[in-house]
C-alpha cells in the first residue's frame, strides 16, 4: 500500500492507467530486470569516496531486499546495520504525469520511517526519468514535489539531485546519487543472494 507522502511523487497528476509500452523499450526492459529480482536479498558496499555525509554507513552491513512487486511498482527496503527506516520505491508513471509527456516514465521515491513506523518529515522525495535511459541504467532528476519539499525543509542543495539505478543481471545492482559536490554510490552483488534480515516496518 502506498504511503501518504509518496502519493504526490508517484501519483499526482496521473489521469489514467499506465499506457502500454512497446516491447523492448528500455524502461520496460529495465523494470523487467528489476522485477526478476523480486523475493531476493543482496548485500552491498559503498564504492564512492568516503565523506562525512556518509558516516552513518561506515562499518555497517548494507542489505537490500526486492519485495512487494506488482505490475507497476517495486519496493526495495534498504537496511543499514539495524536501521531499516529506508525503502526505495520504483514505479511506472502514466504519460500525463510527466511534464515532457514521455510514455511510461519511471519514478524513484524514498520512503523514510521512524522506529515506530511513523513517517519522517523528509520522506516521499525522488525523481522521474526524463531521458530514455537503457535497460541497464535509469536516471531520476529531482521532480517538482521534491524540490519544494527540500526547500521547505532547508535542504536546498538537494534540489539538484540526480539519482540513478542500475541492474546488471547476475552481477550488480547499484544505487547512485549525484549533484554538484556530492557523489554517493552503493553496489550490491547479485551473484550471491543472502538470507533476508528480519522484516522491516510493514513487512
Amino acid at each position: 500500500m502506498l504511503r501518504p507522502a509518496l502519493l504526490p511523487l508517484l501519483a499526482a497528476g496521473a489521469l489514467g492507467a499506465v499506457p502500454a509500452v512497446a516491447a523492448g523499450a528500455p524502461r520496460d526492459a529495465f523494470f523487467a530486470r528489476l522485477s526478476a529480482l523480486c523475493g531476493q536479498t543482496f548485500e552491498g558496499r559503498i564504492v564512492s569516496p568516503p565523506v562525512e555525509a556518509d558516516r552513518d554507513f561506515a562499518g555497517r552491513r548494507l542489505v537490500m531486499e526486492v519485495r512487494d512487486c506488482s505490475e507497476n511498482e517495486i519496493r526495495i527496503p534498504f537496511r543499514v546495520g539495524e536501521d531499516d527506516s529506508r525503502t526505495w520505491v520504483i514505479r511506472r508513471q502514466a504519460e500525463l504525469r510527466h511534464p515532457f509527456r514521455v510514455p511510461a516514465a519511471l519514478a524513484l521515491g524514498h520512503d523514510h520511517r521512524h522506529e515506530d513506523g511513523s513517517e519522517d518529515r523528509l520522506s516521499g522525495y525522488g525523481g522521474v526519468t526524463v531521458a530514455e535511459g537503457t535497460e541497464a541504467r535509469q536516471e531520476f532528476p529531482t521532480d517538482r514535489f521534491s524540490r519544494e519539499l527540500f526547500e521547505r525543509e532547508g535542504r536546498s542543495a538537494s534540489t539538484t539531485n540526480v539519482w540513478a539505478v542500475e541492474v546488471h543481471p547476475g552481477r550488480l545492482f547499484t544505487y547512485e546519487l549525484r549533484r554538484p559536490g556530492r557523489f554517493f554510490r552503493v553496489e550490491f552483488d547479485l551473484a550471491r543472494p543472502v538470507e533476508p534480515p528480519r522484516a522491516p516496518w510493514g513487512g
